[in-house]
């Protein structure tokens, strides 16, 4: 499928495919990456567009500067959101739709959806710059995706409380003891999430969707069923190109090259 419309989805959001990552910059630092109408639907359809394009394997999502400062408001107030397709939605539901890892690299602010659409990603860096916020209920909304049901279970029921009933900012600290984010990079975060996405374009992509697939199978279940329906699929990996290309190069003391088998 070719990804026109990720070529140069919008002015401000910034698309390119090298070596297997998509790579998505909100480049709007003027009003610190804020997101509106528009901007919303080029960042779902570029994600949407990518879970089916073969080139990529992984998308990293950062901002020009700052992350983002989350829905513009003036915009919002003009276009308040009227249903679940709003936008915003749209974007959130893309993001956890995804098939392919999605890494979000952040420096600066994290505001609303710049915060949540964290607990939607599959790996989070940011540096100590970054500062987060959801402030639903300081204008008088209420909290959006998913945050009421992931937050707690990644942070616990009393801070997934404090971030949203105080609706206060928090540090990349916070962020980090919270589960919102993987690591603090002292250095160039955006420049450490991309080697970790070459990481990920190194492995089986058919692996690499099945695990997303597996550790998001939230379904209940018991850790014998879970072993069980694991050993399934491994059964049927042992039996695969990739398998067999590991240990040939194993054997030949190299690295595999999974990326004939795309």
């Amino acid at each position: 499928m070719s990804l026109t419309c990720i070529t140069q989805p919008h002015p401000n959001l910034n698309a390119t495919i090298q070596d297997g990552i998509l790579e998505l910059v909100l480049n709007r630092p003027e009003r610190k990456n804020a997101l509106f109408g528009e901007f919303y639907l080029a960042l779902e359809q570029a994600i949407l567009e990518a879970d089916q394009d073969p080139a990529v394997r992984v998308v990293l999502l950062r901002g020009e500067q700052d992350f983002s400062a989350g829905n513009d408001l003036q915009d919002f107030a003009n276009s308040p959101a009227s249903g679940i397709d709003a936008p915003p939605f749209r974007v959130l539901r893309a993001a956890t739709a995804l098939t392919k890892p999605l890494i979000i690299a952040v420096r600066g602010v994290a505001v609303g959806i710049g915060t949540t659409l964290l607990l939607h990603a599959d790996l989070v860096y940011c540096d100590a710059t970054a500062r987060f916020q959801m402030p639903f209920l300081s204008l008088g909304l209420s909290p959006e995706g998913a945050s009421t049901l992931l937050l707690p279970q990644r942070a616990g029921y009393l801070k997934a409380a404090e971030f949203l009933l105080l609706a206060e900012p928090f540090t990349a600290e916070a962020a980090l003891n919270a589960k919102l984010v993987n690591q603090i990079i002292p250095n160039d975060v955006y420049a450490y999430a991309r080697e970790k996405a070459i990481r990920i374009t190194q492995l089986p992509i058919a692996s690499i969707k099945l695990t997303k697939a597996m550790l998001r199978d939230t379904t209940p279940t018991t850790v014998v069923e879970r072993i069980n329906s694991e050993a399934i699929e491994f059964v049927q990996r042992v039996k695969t190109p990739e398998m067999k290309e590991a240990l040939i190069a194993f054997k030949e003391k190299r690295a595999p090259n999974f990326r004939q088998f795309d």
